[in-house]
């Protein structure tokens, strides 16, 4: 089981939100549909633009926690060393090498 440390932003060069967690894409959709009332909910901080995958639930932890005392931007030069167009990840982690919902194909049934 992989766990991760994420960043997601409202906007380019917006309010930036540090989380870890066992499923990003769960996570991405929870900021997303403002599921939870609190930080990201309320500045609208639901774009996936940084993560990374560790071993252990404790890593992931670890690393949220480095990352959230650094100043802002370190964070913006982590992102933009992997993401330099800021481009939403949330589709391109969930989907995996399809481009869109309409590449998707129901699994076949067994003949």
């Amino acid at each position: 089981m992989a766990f991760f440390t994420y960043i997601v932003a409202s906007q380019r060069n917006g309010t930036l939100y540090t989380g870890s967690t066992d499923d990003v894409v769960a996570r991405t959709g929870q900021h997303r549909e403002k599921v939870f009332r609190g930080f990201t909910a309320k500045y609208g901080v639901a774009l996936l633009v940084w993560f990374e995958t560790h071993e252990t639930r404790e890593a992931a932890f670890r690393r949220e926690r480095q990352i959230k005392k650094w100043n802002r931007l370190w964070k913006l030069e982590l992102i933009e060393k992997t993401n330099p167009e800021w481009r939403d990840l949330y589709d391109e982690v969930r989907l995996g090498d399809l481009k869109d919902t309409e590449d998707w194909e129901p699994p076949r049934e067994p003949e």
